[in-house]
């Protein structure tokens, strides 16, 4: 098991050298730039661990940048098993977190697992103001304030609390949203999250862009679905042939679920636009296929 802790360092006050050539000077800038572009901010990554107790993140991100460039960039990675809660309270203000490369992911104050199983709730409270989420790449995914589950079984209940204000998420893209695919979860599934002045776009054949929405695909559920998610001033744009744009709403596909589905959503001046053939846009709705 590899657990890496990079915390941000405190800001100082750096003084500049007043004798060096305008050749020195733009060099410098560049390597500034550099170095801030390879900051990462306080990850933790599990590869096949077993932990038996809490997983809590308290992260604080500000002003940094964090990226992965190449063919599979993601930022998670690997199989979890865990025995336990999952926490993530994380704060990130004013920062980027970017992903290039085919099959990139890039996620911001959100928690996914991959053919994970949790005994325990999952609880998202992350935090993210004028931030900006971006992957780019054929099969890209870009997840900001959210939980994704990816052929999970989870043994407790699945929230999201996440507050999204004045950022941007660019990709197949889940903004304040749960997304579960080919995942079993035995307890509620509640989505409260808060979106506000935002902007989530998924560009590419059959892009998906969810705001503020729950979606289940081929998934159990043993208990209550509730969304009661709040869209304020905020743009949801899928753009592609096939693509799906989710606002507010609640979205079953092929999936089985025990307990009430309620959605209590509240979108408010906002845009949620689905372009191409086949597009669907769903807004304030429960669509059950």
């Amino acid at each position: 098991m590899n657990i890496s802790i990079n915390h941000l360092p405190k800001e100082e006050n750096m003084q500049t050298e007043r004798n060096h050539s305008p050749k020195e000077s733009k060099m410098k800038t560049v390597l500034s730039f550099v170095v801030a572009l390879l900051l990462v901010s306080a990850p933790v990554a599990f590869g096949q661990s077993n932990i038996k107790g809490k997983v809590i993140n308290k992260s604080t991100v500000t002003k940094s940048a964090n990226v992965a460039i190449g063919k599979g960039a993601k930022a998670n990675m690997g199989s979890i098993k865990i025995k336990g809660s999952v926490i993530n309270k994380s704060t990130v203000t004013k920062s980027a977190n970017v992903a290039i490369g085919k099959d990139a992911t890039a996620n911001m104050g959100s928690i996914t697992l991959d053919k994970s199983n949790v005994k325990g709730k999952v609880i998202n409270n992350s935090t993210v103001t004028k931030s900006a989420n971006v992957a780019i790449g054929k099969g890209a995914t870009a997840n900001m304030g959210s939980i994704t589950l990816d052929k999970s079984n989870v043994k407790g209940a699945v929230i999201n609390k996440s507050t999204v204000t004045k950022s941007a998420n660019v990709a197949t893209a889940n903004m304040g949203s749960i997304t579960a695919g080919k995942s079993n979860i035995k307890g509620k599934v509640i989505n409260k999250s808060t979106v506000t002045k935002s902007a989530n776009v998924a560009i590419g054949k059959d892009a998906t862009a969810n705001m503020g929405s729950i979606t289940l695909d081929k998934s159990n559920i043993k208990g209550k679905v509730i969304n009661n998610s709040t869209v304020t001033k905020s743009a949801n744009v899928a753009i592609g042939k096939g693509a799906t744009a989710n606002m507010g709403s609640i979205t079953l596909d092929k999936a089985n679920v025990k307990g009430a589905i309620i959605n209590k959503s509240t979108v408010t001046k906002s845009a949620n636009v689905a372009i191409g053939k086949g597009a669907e846009a769903n807004m304030g709705s429960i669509v059950v296929e």
